[in-house]
């Protein structure tokens, strides 16, 4: 993101787009077939939205006047689907 930076929002918007679907693929590829342990359902819920975010980044990089403020509102939910999953799996394991 770094290095895109330097050549403007598009870039940077693209490069993030990006890895929020290779994240999101990850994700839901690691948790789907792991649903049934419990604690995974935000994994899939952030999963999901990572990868329809992505390809909105991607697509709103080619917008007239693109913007990072729908980075930020990404970023935020995405960090609290994580720590909400890691809780839940914890809890998991101490029962198992």
């Amino acid at each position: 993101v770094g290095i895109a930076a330097t050549s403007g929002i598009p870039a940077v918007l693209r490069v993030w787009g990006a890895w929020a679907i290779v994240s999101g693929l990850v994700q839901l590829i690691v948790a789907v077939p792991r649903r049934k342990m419990g604690g995974q359902w935000p994994m899939i819920l952030s999963g999901g939205i990572s990868v329809l975010a992505g390809a909105s980044f991607v697509a709103s990089a080619g917008a007239d006047d693109p913007s990072l403020a729908s980075a930020v509102g990404y970023a935020i939910p995405g960090g609290i689907f994580f720590l909400i999953s890691a809780l839940r799996l914890g809890r998991a394991a101490k029962e198992a």
